[in-house]
């Protein structure tokens, strides 16, 4: 009998992950659903990557000085740049979150 839990909403990252571990991962998928604790495992997935997601972007743009200045002077490089670092980014927490 399934317990009466909060349920949460998951985003992108969590479908990720539970479509890896659904391929990959049969023992944990299983588990999680025979303890009921999959929706919760895939919303914490969901919300750390998105919090490092943020993070990191941050990070780059500021190393890389992606500022208002150069939005204003140079606006398709500033645009090159951030899709650059959100590539990146999302490359990193795909390795490090979503397919381990």
């Amino acid at each position: 009998i399934l317990e009466d839990k909060e349920r949460f909403n998951i985003g992108k990252y969590g479908l990720l992950r539970l479509n890896y571990i659904k391929k990959e991962k049969l023992g944990l998928y299983f588990d999680l659903l025979v303890n009921d604790t999959i929706n919760e495992y895939l919303h914490g997935i969901d919300t750390t990557v998105m919090e490092k997601v943020q993070k990191l972007i941050i990070e780059l743009a500021e190393k890389e000085k992606i500022n208002e200045q150069l939005k204003e002077n140079n606006q398709m490089l500033s645009v090159s740049k951030m899709n650059n670092i959100k590539n990146i980014v999302e490359e990193i927490v795909l390795k490090e979150y979503i397919y381990v």
